[in-house]
């Protein structure tokens, strides 16, 4: 009997403890869960261990995935929070050994950030990015960058429509002001 390799019939499969199935759904969805956490965290061992983390978080919860979004956008919404929890973490971290805000933003590398290229305007637009709250930067990263709609990037982050709107609205004022003749490259 062959089985189907469609999401749905991959969860049922690996519900029932099918190694294979878990195997097939990692590789098939890793690349969407990379970009976010990429996206969120940049490159290195926390974007490494919450890509991790998003995987096994999902096998604990596969239970009780009933389907109502895509797999993907689920898989994405689980990367999401798990890079913001890692962010808020690494700012905890930070807050407890330094002591005042213009020691702390020097301490902070949003050039970790992951953007395609690697040239000067590359690390402009890292850091602009790293400059915004996470909150900001996750719309930025759903929308801008892996070109997710209003509609998917609130099911992510389950917040609504109008948030996503005006953090989105919000976030590209502060990206145009920092990056200037810049922003017109990042956005064509």
């Amino acid at each position: 009997m062959i089985e189907s390799d469609d999401d749905a019939a991959l969860v049922a499969r690996a519900r029932r403890g099918d190694d294979d199935a878990c195997r097939r759904l990692v590789e098939r969805h890793q690349a969407a869960v990379a970009r976010t956490i990429f996206g969120m965290l940049g490159s290195g061992d926390d974007a490494d261990d919450a890509g991790q983390d998003t995987f096994v978080r999902f096998f604990q919860s596969l239970d009780t995935f009933r389907g109502e979004s895509s797999l993907r956008t689920y898989l994405v919404r689980i990367a999401m929070t798990t890079a913001l929890n890692a962010l808020r973490s690494t700012r905890r971290r930070e807050l407890r050994f330094v002591s005042d805000d213009s020691a702390l933003e020097q301490a902070v590398d949003p050039s970790a950030l992951v953007v395609p290229t690697d040239d000067a305007r590359a690390t402009r637009i890292r850091h602009a990015l790293g400059a915004l709250t996470p909150d900001h930067r996750a719309v930025v990263v759903l929308r801008l960058l892996e070109e997710r709609s209003t509609r998917e990037t609130a099911e992510i982050l389950q917040i609504p429509d109008g948030t996503v709107l005006s953090r989105l609205s919000r976030a590209v004022l502060q990206l145009r002001t920092s990056l200037g003749p810049v922003w017109e490259e990042f956005t064509e």
